[in-house]
């Protein structure tokens, strides 16, 4: 086998967390319209189901980083393999609120884990000048797992079949526990356990032989100055790089995304679509998270990673405002056919803006910021943050839509979206073209603020 085929082959598996990621989380957008019903939920419930994936999705987020820079990076993402199969089976099999609601927060587990690892693994086995667009695979992942959810809710959503939704979600983890049993650690995992001849073998699959050497000599360089331990996080010249990734995180959450990803056909429904007319929408948007995110994989290494963050802040917090006030004057005005439309243009218009922008970047540049013997336990914090708020956000929804209604809501959402680009501008530095051991010995050695300028 070639070495380009090897080395998709590889980043196909590595990326396939990402599939049951966004599949796992988008398919209860559809299915809840009919859970709702069969299993008599109130608001409160709807966000319990909805959230319950969330919950579960800190603790595997917080743990997932530790095991993985214990036991390694290959093996726990083949464990939470088998967790996403145990938590989609056992889903579909729920006859109680109750039930469904645990078997969501254990297949969460699967998901916060795979959102720290298949970004970090794909970082570590991608080289410098091609890892934005390889580690954006994630991403593609995860888009693509949220249309496939749509499209399946679709399928059956003439009949209901909310079991058959989430059951389907087993067929992808099985692909991925046979896939990572045949993938290779991180390069940079084996170094910095003194595997260095397994290290050099695993580069040789994706890197030309003539850099290998100085790969090694680098991330051995940045391995000798460094002690894992959780105290570590807190050292003086590390704190701009957790707030930069925290940051990146929460605001990720904060500017409403996933409100849009797990609600569409709800915020469809009510703005005066029926069931299936609401789920055929959602897939529409999908599909433009899906070619959005392409264009994103090709621009992420041109025109780099702070200037996507920008113009997706301002097209996300435009749409969102300019929704909030329409649907505030049409609806007084009674145009709830016009509302509908608009709704759907607006909300295609904002996620559009986040799969080029905020959707793969921060995934992107949370696997890159972070120092190598505590990169594990970093993207743990960071993608722990990134649950907290999902959590946050998800589970207050559909109370908050109830209270105060759908256009103080996506105000809201579009405000912090500016206050986000504000943290953008000043904190977040630009990673394009660097090494992963380059952008940390520039942290290291206090050029934070040119680092932060440059490019």
């Amino acid at each position: 086998m070639s070495m380009a085929s090897t080395k998709w082959i590889i980043y196909f598996f590595g990326a396939l967390g990402g599939l049951l990621f966004g599949y796992d989380t988008g398919v209860i957008s559809g299915a809840i319209l009919f859970i709702r019903q069969d299993l008599h939920l109130n608001a409160l419930l709807v966000g319990w189901v909805v959230s319950g994936v969330l919950v579960g999705a800190v603790f595997g987020a917080a743990v997932s980083g530790f095991l993985s820079d214990r036991f390694g990076r290959r093996l726990v993402v083949l464990t939470q393999g088998v967790v996403f199969c145990i938590g989609a089976l056992g889903s579909s099999l729920s006859d109680s609120a109750t039930t469904l609601i645990l078997f969501r927060v254990v297949l969460g587990i699967a998901v916060g884990g795979a959102s720290a690892l298949v970004p970090l693994y794909l970082s570590e086995m991608a080289p410098a000048e091609a890892r934005g667009a390889l580690s954006s695979l994630n991403q593609l992942m995860i888009v693509t797992g949220i249309l496939l959810a749509y499209i399946i809710d679709y399928v059956f959503a003439g009949s209901g079949a909310w079991r058959w939704m989430l059951a389907i979600g087993v067929a992808p983890a099985v692909m991925l526990i046979v896939g990572m049993l045949f993938m290779p650690e991180s390069p940079r995992w084996l170094v910095s356990h003194h595997r260095e001849d397994e290290a050099r073998m695993v580069l040789a699959k994706t890197r030309n032989e003539s850099v290998i050497e100085n790969e090694i000599a680098d991330i051995h360089l940045m391995e000798e100055q460094q002690s894992a331990g959780w105290k570590d996080l807190v050292q003086p010249w590390l704190r701009p790089v957790i707030l930069v990734g925290v940051g990146l995180a929460v605001f990720q959450q904060f500017i409403g995304c996933n409100t849009v990803i797990y609600y569409a056909p709800t915020i469809f429904n009510q703005a005066g679509f029926g069931a299936s007319g609401a789920i055929a929408g959602t897939i529409g948007t999908g599909i433009v998270n899906f070619m959005m995110t392409v264009l994103a994989i090709y621009l992420i290494d041109r025109a780099g990673r702070k200037p996507l963050l920008v113009a997706g802040n301002i097209l996300m917090s435009l749409s969102l405002i300019v929704l909030g006030l329409l649907i505030r004057v049409l609806h007084q005005a009674g145009g709830s056919s016009i509302s509908a439309w608009i709704t759907v243009i607006c909300l295609t218009i904002y996620i559009g803006a986040f799969a080029f922008s905020w959707g793969p970047v921060v995934w992107v540049m949370l696997g890159e910021i972070f120092p190598l013997k505590v990169r594990g336990m970093a993207m743990s914090v960071a993608s722990m943050a990134n649950w907290v708020a999902n959590l946050i956000v998800s589970f207050t929804f559909p109370v908050l839509l109830q209270a105060v209604g759908i256009s103080t809501l996506f105000l809201a959402y579009g405000v912090i979206g500016f206050l986000s680009l504000v943290f953008v501008r000043y904190r977040v530095v630009e990673t394009k073209e660097r090494s992963l051991e380059q952008i940390e010995a520039a942290f290291r050695s206090s050029s934070y603020r040119k680092l932060n300028t440059e490019h």
